[in-house]
């Protein structure tokens, strides 16, 4: 799991202006700013002979099955505590902390602070899992 940073408003916001619309993630952009080496795939990578893409929510939007600012839905029952996400354009989650997440997955690890399968976890509002819509 790769380490999460917390960024006020201001700094978030100047993220959002230096990166390229639908490409970069905060990492990239963070990555460009720093100088730093392109990597491959979302950070902290993903599984060996996988594809990221499969990982993340690019297809659902691109096809008009998800749409830019849908807010998703993690509904934990035994918990009592809902979780919402908001879909961004470039296929990431940004969670109500203002933290974003390249894959649903990432998102619901984080708000679980342990492992969990975001697809299964996040709904739309009418109640459809993200798996389904795979």
């Amino acid at each position: 799991m790769s380490p999460t940073i917390r960024v006020d408003d201001q700094v978030y916001e100047e993220l959002q202006n230096r990166a390229k619309p639908f490409v970069d993630t905060p990492n990239s952009t963070l990555r460009r700013i720093l100088d730093l080496p392109e990597r491959p795939g979302p950070a902290g990578g993903s599984a060996p002979g996988s594809s990221s893409r499969e990982h993340t929510l690019g297809p659902l939007l691109a096809d008009g099955r998800l749409r830019i600012g849908q807010r998703l839905v993690w509904r934990r029952r035994n918990l009592n505590r809902v979780h919402y996400a908001e879909l961004l354009e470039t296929g990431a989650l940004r969670l109500e902390d203002g933290s974003v997440h390249d894959t649903p997955s990432g998102a619901a690890t984080s708000l679980a602070g342990n492992a969990q399968n975001g697809w299964k976890a996040f709904t739309t509002e009418d109640g459809i899992p993200l798996d389904d819509l795979r």
